[in-house]
């Protein structure tokens, strides 16, 4: 006869106590890692990236663009430092030590991440150390305007005149070459007018200054002034020139429509032809048949 085995005895024997052990250094690793990630990425997030952004911000106060840059690669350094914290918390810091494994994973990422990602990370720091690039500047480029308002690791975020922000990849604004129209504390605004050969030019130029004046935004030091610019083959080419002071605060559209109306009510009460037709020379022969009734 048999001997009487419980079944609970037989199902303890069953169990792989080896796979008991591994399980639990498996749970022991993961929250070792997770503790020591988090503790170290709270301290760094509310204590260093803010303390290095103040003390950059307060040596460079003119120049928000490294301020905005220094929080971004702070923030970087913060989570690169929690994920190493935790590796070592798990009990992983031999593998650091392993300069086989470093330049292995280094290879890996490199060879993932490609040289457009890496190209672009370059690019964002030539425009955070270039002091003619700063946020807040009004910038153009070949594909776009608008005001800078953050560089990131791989892109640059631009405000455009629609309050539209896109986003520009850093390179794209290092390979081509940038305008900064309205780069310093006064801009000026050219105006292209056309007047028939038949009218009074230096009447039209002397009203073009006087329309220019009357608008509170246009300074007086320089002072608005006219010039011909060309002669075409109907008219005659004049520019109106005037100053603006702080373009990224003055409505720029709106200057130049007002300017613009202002000019054609102006030409009309004094009887200059704003815009005259253009003319056409023909040549060849014309044939006219007389009918008689």
């Amino acid at each position: 006869m048999l001997p009487f085995r419980p079944v609970a005895d037989t199902l303890v024997g069953q169990i792989d106590v080896g796979g008991l052990a591994a399980y639990e250094d498996i749970a022991s690793a993961l929250a070792g890692f997770t503790v020591g990630a988090v503790v170290v990425y709270l301290v760094g997030r509310l204590l260093l990236v803010p303390t290095v952004t103040r003390v950059v911000s307060a040596r460079n106060a003119n120049n928000p663009t490294l301020e905005t840059a220094t929080r971004t690669y702070t923030h970087a350094f913060v989570v690169v430092l929690a994920t190493l914290a935790g590796l070592i918390v798990a009990g992983f810091g031999s593998v650091l030590t392993n300069s086989a494994l470093i330049i292995a994973a280094l290879t890996i990422v490199f060879g993932v991440a490609g040289q457009e990602v890496i190209g672009a990370l370059i690019s964002g720091l030539f425009l955070v150390a270039d002091p003619d690039f700063n946020v807040g500047d009004w910038i153009s480029w070949p594909n776009g305007e608008g005001v800078v308002e953050a560089v990131d690791f791989r892109v640059t975020r631009v405000r455009t005149l629609n309050n539209e922000t896109i986003t520009v990849p850093n390179t794209e604004l290092t390979t081509n070459a940038l305008l900064r129209p309205y780069g310093r504390e006064r801009y000026r605004v050219t105006e292209r007018v056309d007047v028939a050969y038949g009218d009074d030019t230096e009447l039209a130029l002397l009203e073009l200054a006087e329309v220019a004046r009357h608008d509170d935004r246009v300074l007086e030091d320089p002072p608005p002034r006219s010039r011909i610019e060309e002669f075409g083959g109907s008219s005659i080419g004049l520019k109106a020139e005037f100053w603006v002071a702080s373009p990224m605060d003055v409505d720029l559209v709106e200057v130049r429509s007002q300017f613009r109306r202002r000019v054609k009510v102006r030409f009309d009460e004094v009887g200059l032809t704003l815009g005259p037709p253009s003319g056409r020379e023909v040549s060849g022969t014309l044939d006219v048949d007389l009918v008689d009734e």
